[in-house]
């Protein structure tokens, strides 16, 4: 003989309290989860972060560019956005697979840069200076595989105009 025993009936609870439990739950999952994907941007560079990459040296004349190269369409797509703190000497190469127009804006960039649009020798196609945070379009002259972005004037100060050859390992053939 199997003897069981009987469990009193519970009463109910009230069903005020148990849905404030279920939304203490939910936000509290919410929040951790937020968390998370907010250090996950960070991580990854996301977010308002600017972002550093590797860098080259370019040669223009006696002067050396320490150039950051974007080369990942999503390295690319930030560029130098938000970045503050860009020395006098510094500067951030983009490299496309294949000669084609670019264009380049200031969405979210508030340092005020000049663009060199590039030909594959390295011989600047055309200049543009750009405003920080302004949305409007610089393009290149021709297609081009290679953009430079420098602190703005930096071309000017040291007489750089189009046709002027920088050097280094992307300009090699």
């Amino acid at each position: 003989m199997i003897y069981v025993k009987a469990r009193k009936p519970t009463p109910a609870l009230p069903a005020v309290w148990v849905l404030r439990r279920v939304v203490q739950g939910l936000r509290a999952g919410l929040l951790a989860a937020g968390s998370l994907l907010a250090g996950m941007a960070l991580a990854q560079g996301g977010g308002d972060q600017p972002q550093r990459l590797q860098a080259i040296t370019l040669t223009a004349g006696m002067h050396n560019i320490r150039a950051e190269v974007a080369i990942t369409p999503e390295q690319r797509q930030k560029g130098l956005m938000y970045r503050r703190d860009l020395a006098t000497h510094e500067g951030m190469l983009f490299v496309f697979d294949a000669p084609a127009p670019q264009c380049f804006w200031m969405k979210n960039t508030p340092t005020p840069l000049t663009i060199a649009f590039l030909g594959d020798d390295g011989s600047i196609v055309n200049l543009a200076d750009m405003k920080p945070f302004d949305e409007a379009s610089h393009c290149s002259a021709k297609p081009v595989r290679f953009v430079l972005e420098m602190n703005q004037g930096w071309f000017a100060k040291r007489g750089f105009k189009a046709g002027f050859k920088l050097g280094g390992a992307p300009f090699r053939h």
